[in-house]
């Protein structure tokens, strides 16, 4: 088990390297499965191998994913995901900061949504984990405070279970956890 380093992502240049589609994929994978080659990625995605040696390199310069140096040898180079718990900025008054947390938050979502509907259609392909997974929709009142420390709570636990690739027991897979905190809207604030 490790725990993720908290990182407050507000640098806008952090923000652009991670709201590209092709890296968001290229993180994805590695935090699914674990180190790769850029070359292993680029055939997983059909994408050029040079192209995406850049984009490993921008994940890296930006520290979202390291050299695995204990796979790595002469020239070919494995990367791996650095366990971090990104957070998008809240608010910020700077609309390139803004819109780049918003394309990330967008991309989260669509691909949170396309795994559940994947999983929904073929669960049943999924034995005992099927019967393990849980849906659940709850509410609560909560001041503004106590939506954030409930929030902290959250990832803590979440945190408290993060195994990383390769160092689970074999009979372990990739398990999607989405959350969600927010107001609900109901028209007293413009909504």
């Amino acid at each position: 088990m490790s725990t993720s380093r908290r990182r407050e992502l507000s640098d806008i240049d952090a923000l652009k390297a991670l709201a590209h589609p092709l890296r968001q994929q290229l993180l994805a994978w590695l935090q699914r499965h674990g180190s790769a080659t850029s070359a292993d990625l680029a055939a997983e995605f059909g994408a050029d191998r040079g192209a995406t040696s850049y984009h490993l390199r921008q994940l890296a310069r930006f520290e979202f994913i390291e050299e695995d140096t204990e796979r790595s040898s002469g020239r070919r180079k494995y990367w791996r995901p650095i366990p971090q718990d990104v957070r998008l900025p809240r608010r910020s008054a700077d609309p390139e900061v803004a819109a780049a947390a918003d394309e990330i938050g967008r991309q989260w979502m669509v691909r949170a949504d396309r795994d559940l509907a994947t999983y929904l259609s073929s669960r049943e392909s999924f034995g005992e984990f099927a019967t393990a997974a849980m849906h659940s929709f709850g509410s609560t009142m909560l001041s503004a405070e106590e939506l954030a420390e409930f929030g902290e709570e959250y990832i803590a636990f979440l945190n408290r279970w993060h195994r990383e690739p390769g160092k689970t027991s074999p009979d372990s897979r990739h398990i999607t956890v989405v959350f969600h905190a927010f107001p609900t809207p109901d028209g007293r604030d413009g909504s």
